[in-house]
């Protein structure tokens, strides 16, 4: 299993992208060199993954910090005992707080191991996290991607990428999940990479149309 863990894995899957579709050579020069994007694995990297979802980055970041201040130090165990008064005060929404609570008392009671997925499977990993309730595809997705780093990886459910593949492949309208990982599969193995890609290009879309956020 390839993992993303230098500049130097990075520039080889971006090296590797052109060879696999020429349309990428034309994509990355449209748009910075993408940044690694690793993050924090374990419980809290799972924790600002399921926090930051369908968020902005300031809103993501902002409640983040309100989550992290009220539960500390960030544990599984004092997730737990957290009081829904807790979790009220930090403003997470019902669904995100039942996701937490579960995912907490999964590690607690050994269904669920982190530190074992980072030798598993991309099919391992999303099938061990989404039998945790709340947890869905793209949680799996982004969490192989930005803290296990897998060079494969792809969250083919995240609305960034399906309109940055809009924009870079000229398509009429955004690909569903399902379409994009039809198109994705050209790009074995260095999916992972297309997706950092695809990203830094939509900042860039963004930046053209005048679009902050």
């Amino acid at each position: 299993m390839r993992i993303i863990h230098d500049e130097d894995v990075l520039t080889e899957g971006l090296t590797a992208l052109p060879r696999l579709d020429k349309r990428w050579r034309a994509v990355i020069r449209a748009c910075e060199r993408p940044p690694l994007r690793r993050r924090e694995g374990g419980f809290a990297g799972l924790c600002a993954i399921i926090v930051s979802q369908q968020l902005s980055v300031a809103s993501a970041n902002a409640l983040w910090t309100k989550f992290t201040a009220r539960i500390s130090p960030l544990t599984p165990e004092k997730m737990l005992a957290a009081t829904d008064e807790d979790l009220r005060a930090t403003g997470l929404s019902r669904p995100k707080q039942r996701s937490l609570r579960a995912l907490a008392a999964a590690l607690v009671e050994g269904s669920l191991a982190l530190d074992a997925l980072h030798g598993a499977s991309p099919e391992e990993v999303h099938a061990s996290l989404t039998a945790v309730h709340g947890i869905g595809p793209w949680t799996a997705d982004i969490y192989l991607m930005a803290c296990i780093g897998h060079a494969d990886a792809f969250a083919a459910g995240d609305l960034a990428l399906q309109e940055a593949a809009r924009h870079a492949f000229g398509l009429e309208r955004r690909p569903s999940a399902k379409e994009l990982v039809v198109l994705a599969e050209a790009w074995r193995p260095w999916r992972g990479i297309a997706a950092r890609v695809l990203w830094s290009y939509y900042r860039a879309v963004k930046q053209r149309e005048g679009v902050t956020g």
